[in-house]
């Protein structure tokens, strides 16, 4: 570890002597363009206008992804750039984590998954742009919206306010995080891929809580972002006013309706999330947008606000490893983004929002210098032309999500989908409809590999219960705040008072209540278990236990366990926040209660597991390790165990569909939170499969550790494999052509994942099958070679195409009826 240290100590030294070279002071070189005075020049240049993002003197259209370097791993990010430059974007979009980077203050790390360089280099090594959102405040459903927590404990501090102590670490780290970038020449006026960049995020949500002060923060953090000459603009995300020459962005489902517009003339409408599903909760079921939903939004947004940059939010989510997830998320993180958590390309939104990118790239010429037109084709149908003395397209669309309209549009006739926008190009050809996917779509599936359902091969530890005050980390005479103690270095805070029972004559019931603000609490007395309560994401604020207990007399422990599901990652105030218990007291029959606030508590910050790192591999040997075969699955256990890692090179995953809720450990890293005992409103657990990166496992055996808190049967977890081994097209022979085919005729387009084949087909029709790709099967009119014709053009190849023509299944089986053809394959 030594070298480690040595690593981060290194690149601390570079930033110290960067920040303390760079002038701060010089304005930028006119509004709305940026050059440098260091010799970088017009051929780098970035400026905008009303129309676009200008690069090189060049209005361009532009697509972007979110993806995040910490939510997946170095070994990862080559292949999901690639992805992402096959499906047709032309940025990356990341935030800057603050927390992982500075989690000491003045100490920086960029190793691993948090190597910011690297991750953007191999964004520039495949020859695409970079959004860099800075932030440093970034929310993402990341813990504490990405502040480290020692910025809580400054003195004076309100955060995200015109407050001395805060900006002077703001403007620290992002100045440090603008000279790295510059040091590594990756803005693009240095021949870098950085095009753009974010300051603040999301401010407009919570500026009105802090009143002028919130003004004037955000006039501040825009000139303080400015002065720093990176040589790009700047954007504020949900700023309507984002001080000049910074410009305001869209953040949301529907930009093309909600976006106010640029604040002024001069600035490019750009749309800086659009949200591709929803983040994942415990207790809800996840809650997937489809393909045509966000299709619409985005040609919308380009034809009525004449918008030219789009970034989907998530491209690729990933994984919330270790604690990093915010309060109540879920581990996977935007597992429906167009590439998967896993890295897998998810269909059909992939290839749908592939094909539309395409469409929109090829009139790029009248949409950004074109004259704009709109009118009306009907009561819930309107066009949207953009058109040059050369070129021309236009965008219909239709309203109504109910009914098929029919327009006519430059005296020809078209029949619009529900609820659809079609794209016209010059204004006479469909090259695209949002409500018509013709993308092939995708199965995604597990095989187990791995049991462990035999109880040798478990061994456990069981965590100890605190119950002397005096041996506590920390004692005082009131209820401590639960993350001010345990500076969210850990879940877990004990709470331990003693009581001194006189029991009554007749014996009347005792009860404990205890008012919480943190999201799970685990009472015990006398070393026994009493009961739990949690929260929710929506629910109250405050959880209640109120639970009958026995007490002996004289002298009692109770012993009250505060855990957290993730910090907060969003609202004003955040460091005034409070969490953990608020309120205990002891209630004997009708008597008045007793509170103990004020007694003389002890603290215990985390579990003994934890501190003694027992997950790791020298930590486990410091504890003595005990057969399960007479424990019960009791509460508050860790569990280990070993596997074989598995063959071949699809995505490994944990099963613990048995288990309660807790933390697991591969091999000393940790892979996130588990909670699969809470329940979704359809009966299911929000997220029971867990992803293992393989960068993760040794070349053999590996090492499994748990640490169950409610209760579980680790019995029953499995290790999985996951990949794509179902693909399936169904296109209609009067769909407009890829755009990604040479032939000019409709065809379904189907393939497999990296390394593997089309094996079998296992459905295949050309006529009027009935159905779609999840349930289907032959209609009244059917060609008898569909299944011989796909077999020959589709197995043992990795993919295959297959028009939609007569002449390929020998002739028209039934004239006078419209046809399509459906084909399933296995890939293997």
């Amino acid at each position: 570890m030594g070298g480690v240290a040595e690593a981060v100590a290194a690149v601390a030294v570079v930033l110290v002597g960067l920040a303390a070279a760079c002038t701060t002071s010089a304005a930028a070189t006119g509004r709305g363009r940026w050059s440098s005075d260091e010799g970088w020049g017009a051929p780098g240049e970035v400026t905008y206008g009303h129309r676009a993002l200008v690069l090189n003197g060049t209005r361009r259209m532009l697509f972007a992804g979110e993806m995040h370097y910490p939510r997946s791993t170095p070994e990862m990010w080559p292949k999901l750039i690639a992805k992402a430059k096959e499906g047709g974007l032309d940025v990356i979009q990341t935030y800057v984590f603050w927390n992982v980077h500075e989690p000491v203050q003045g100490q920086y790390n960029f190793e691993g998954r948090y190597d910011l360089v690297r991750f953007i280099k191999e964004i520039h090594a495949q020859g695409l742009y970079v959004n860099l959102r800075i932030g440093p405040f970034i929310e993402a459903e990341w813990r504490y919206g990405g502040f480290p927590f020692w910025l809580h404990d400054v003195p004076g501090i309100t955060f995200r306010s015109d407050n001395e102590p805060f900006k002077q670490h703001m403007q620290r780290f992002v100045t440090d995080i603008v000279n790295m970038m510059k040091h590594e020449q990756l803005y693009y006026p240095q021949g870098g891929p950085i095009i753009i960049s974010q300051i603040e995020n999301e401010y407009e949500m919570v500026e009105p809580a802090f009143g002028s002060s919130g003004q004037r923060y955000v006039s501040w953090a825009a000139a303080m972002a400015v002065n720093l000459q990176t040589g790009v603009p700047w954007t504020m995300c949900k700023q309507n006013d984002a001080p000049d020459p910074v410009i305001n962005t869209c953040n949301g489902l529907i930009c093309g309706e909600t976006f106010v517009g640029p604040n002024s003339a001069d600035k490019p409408a750009l749309w800086t999330e659009n949200w591709t599903s929803r983040y994942l909760i415990y207790g809800n079921d996840t809650k997937l947008r489809s393909p045509e939903d966000i299709a619409f939004a985005v040609a919308y947004f380009l034809a009525r606000k004449n918008g030219s940059y789009v970034s989907y939010y998530m491209y690729h989510g990933g994984t919330n490893f270790g604690r990093s997830a915010s309060s109540y998320v879920t581990t996977n993180y935007y597992d429906g983004a167009p590439l998967d958590e896993y890295g897998l390309i998810w269909q059909p939104t992939w290839g749908h929002l592939r094909e539309l990118h395409t469409a929109v790239k090829q009139s790029s010429k009248p949409l950004l210098f074109g004259t704009y037109s709109n009118f009306s084709l009907g009561q819930e149908q309107e066009a949207h032309v953009f058109e040059t003395e050369s070129r021309c397209v236009a965008f219909l669309v239709n309203f109504n999500p109910h009914r098929t309209s029919e327009v006519v549009f430059r005296n020809i006739s078209l029949q619009l989908a529900p609820k659809s926008i079609s794209i016209l190009s010059d204004c006479k050809i469909v090259v695209f409809e949002t409500a018509k996917v013709n993308a092939q779509h995708g199965t995604r599936t597990t095989e187990e590999v791995q049991s462990f359902n035999d109880i040798n091969t478990w061994k456990a530890f069981k965590e100890s219960i605190p119950q002397d005050v005096t041996k506590a980390m920390y004692t005082g005479n009131q209820l401590f705040e639960h993350l001010t103690t345990t500076k969210d270095e850990t879940d877990y805070l004990w709470y331990i008072v003693g009581y001194e029972y006189t029991p009554s004559e007749d014996n009347q019931l005792v009860l404990l209540n205890v008012e919480s603000r943190a999201h799970i609490l685990h009472a015990f007395v006398n070393n026994e278990y009493v009961g739990r309560v949690h929260g929710s994401h929506d629910g109250p604020a405050k959880i209640i236990l109120s639970a009958n207990i026995s007490l002996k007399e004289g002298p009692n422990t109770i012993s009250l366990l505060s855990a957290m599901v993730g910090s907060p990652d969003s609202g004003a105030h955040m460091e005034r926040r409070v969490f953990g218990i608020r309120k205990v007291s002891i209630q004997q029959g009708w008597e008045p209660e007793h509170l103990l606030n004020d007694e003389l508590w002890g603290y215990q910050v985390g579990l003994f597991g934890e501190r003694n790192r027992i997950y790791a591999q020298e930590g486990s040997k410091n504890v003595e390790w005990t057969a399960i075969n007479n424990l019960t699955y009791s509460s508050l256990t860790w569990y280990k165990t070993t596997f074989p890692t598995p063959a071949g090179n699809d995505a490994v995953i944990l099963n613990l569909t048995g288990m309660g809720k807790g933390e697991v450990w591969i091999n000393g890293e940790s892979i996130g939170r588990y909670w699969v005992s809470f329940k979704a409103p359809s009966g299911n657990p929000s997220q029971s499969l867990y992803h293992i990166p393989r960068q993760f496992l040794n070349p053999q055996d590996n090492v499994l550790v748990l640490f169950e808190e409610m209760g579980g049967d680790p019995q029953q977890i499995t290790v999985n494999t996951v990949s794509i081994t179902r693909v399936c097209g169904h296109v209609n022979e009067l769909s407009a052509s890829s755009l990604h085919s040479q032939d000019n005729e409709p065809a379904v387009d189907i393939s497999c994942q990296e390394g593997k084949q089309i094996s079998a087909i296992e459905f295949a029709s050309y006529g009027n099958p009935v159905g779609d790709c999840t349930s289907y099967g032959i209609g009244s009119c059917h060609a008898g070679s569909s299944e011989w014709t796909a077999k020959q053009a589709c197995v043992g190849k990795t993919g295959c195409s297959i028009p939609v023509t007569p002449a390929k299944f020998g002739g028209d089986p039934c004239p006078g009826i419209q046809k399509s053809l459906l084909v399933v394959a296995s890939c293997r």
